[in-house]
């Protein structure tokens, strides 16, 4: 079964406001209105193993990555729960004060696993996310297209979909702990033959934006990632290891209550997601970028 529960202290706040307006919409007749509070809350997360509880949590996040694509979350969402050897969801940590609400046990907020697609080839959600990351890539990076179908066809080297899902307010250094505990998971599942063992490539769709009236020119990788925004900052660190990238948008599909505001210092943003593709001996680079910048 999944490793026991994991704590990790986070130094960073979560930071509350009031409302997602501009100063200047919030009023001018500051004397009358009440004082803005800015109030700073510390939220303590923990890693726990999955269960059958976190269905519903699960598929909330999922939700949140695909959005309107047509992706059977709910299968996807029992595959995740089926495999929990690896993974972990991420929780807020129990407050010892006596209220312990079982209403409670699906708020979960955000998760990270990896399912091979290689394994679970035929299945009506595995075959979803090839069909939309491949019908994405002929429209938004054709030159690639033929490439990454070939390799998400080729049974000799497993290709796993890695996905790490929480919400906007949960910081970044959270998915330290989180991936190393993922690998540490991944190469225990190779060792005793589990499903979703060792993997020659990681498929991931990042949460993106850029600001309105910049064009996405997939081929000048390093001049698009100046430009790309990552919802989950530490996945700029996958981009630059990717062997095959590409964005596309979902300015017409995104919902502000579950992707966040996407305008920043009154810049207006255009959602997108990103497609990455990174070989697996890649990994470990990776995994000292996330070390260098996420330590706390």
């Amino acid at each position: 079964m999944a490793s026991s529960a994991k704590r990790r202290q986070l130094d960073p706040a979560v930071e509350e406001s009031g409302g997602s307006g501009t100063e200047e919409e919030s009023g001018d007749s500051s004397e009358e209105s009440e004082p803005e509070i800015q109030q700073e809350v510390q939220v303590d997360f923990e890693a726990h193993a999955i269960s059958d509880n976190d269905h519903n949590g699960i598929k909330r996040l999922l939700q949140q990555l695909f959005l309107k694509a047509s992706i059977n979350i709910t299968e996807l969402a029992n595959i995740i729960i089926q495999q929990n050897h690896v993974g972990s969801v991420i929780r807020q940590a129990e407050i010892l004060d006596g209220s312990n609400e079982e209403d409670d046990e699906d708020d979960i907020f955000g998760f990270i696993t990896a399912i091979n697609l290689t394994e679970r080839k035929g299945m009506e959600s595995v075959e979803q996310i090839k069909e939309l990351v491949l019908s994405q890539c002929e429209t938004h990076h054709q030159g690639t297209a033929e490439q990454l179908d070939k390799i998400l066809n080729d049974n000799s080297k497993p290709v796993s979909f890695l996905i790490s899902e929480r919400f906007i307010n949960v910081p970044p250094q959270i998915s330290l702990p989180l991936h190393k505990q993922l690998q540490t998971e991944l190469m225990d599942a190779h060792k005793t033959n589990k499903p979703c063992g060792k993997s020659h490539y990681y498929l991931m769709i990042s949460k993106t934006c850029m600001e309105v009236g910049k064009k996405n020119v997939p081929q000048q990788k390093g001049k698009v990632k100046e430009e790309l925004m990552f919802t989950n900052a530490e996945e700029e660190f996958f981009y630059e290891q990717s062997v095959i990238t590409y964005s596309y948008s979902v300015q017409e599909e995104s919902d502000s209550s579950l992707s966040g505001r996407w305008s920043f210092d009154d810049v207006p943003m255009k959602p997108l997601r990103t497609v990455m593709l990174i070989p697996a001996d890649r990994i470990n680079a990776i995994m000292n970028k996330l070390e260098e910048h996420l330590t706390i």
